[in-house]
């Protein structure tokens, strides 16, 4: 057997995982976070919290409520807009924008905020047919569970710096 393509395959595989690639959604939450607990507030959608606690399970994260969890992950200010960015000559929309974005913050057992509120953004273009609403409706319900998954990725990697020599200088500093 050759040994050339062997050889090859080993050697990319080390270069990925020494530059620190991840599969999507394979986020590392550190221990220090751990048990987490997720508060969505009353105008998070519930599909942006289940594919927050769907991220948190593939990580393998331990969840908790919050009385009992080392950090409280809060959502918080959930926006939503349709844009049309494109017109046809009759001035109807023939193409739209789906912008959604969400508050996050981190805040420990004891109130410190670990991760300070910051803005969590994503978007998506698709073309629009007046012919075909269903369909393009249907469309649109796909792209904005798409919204959800990205935030909800975005949202878990924001976490990842959050270790404990992090977490001991947060303190120090208070």
């Amino acid at each position: 057997m050759p040994r050339a393509p062997v050889f090859l395959c080993l050697i990319v595989s080390l270069a990925l995982a020494g530059c620190g690639f991840q599969l999507r959604g394979a986020s590392n939450v550190p221990e220090a976070v751990q048990p987490l607990a997720l508060q969505c507030e009353t105008p998070i959608p519930d599909r942006l919290c289940r594919a927050i606690k769907n991220q948190l399970e593939l990580g393998s994260v331990r969840i908790a409520d919050a009385d009992s969890a080392k950090a409280v992950l809060r959502l918080s200010e959930f926006r939503q807009e349709r844009r049309a960015n494109a017109v046809t000559a009759r001035a109807a929309a023939a193409e739209y924008t789906l912008r959604q974005s969400v508050g996050v913050e981190v805040i420990s057992a004891d109130q410190t905020p670990l991760l300070a509120t910051e803005r969590v953004t994503s978007a998506e273009t698709y073309r629009y047919d007046e012919t075909n609403v269903l369909a393009k409706q249907r469309e649109e319900d796909t792209l904005q569970d798409q919204l959800a998954e990205r935030l909800a990725q975005q949202i878990l990697f924001r976490l990842a710096p959050l270790n404990q020599t992090r977490l001991d200088s947060l303190e120090a500093a208070e």
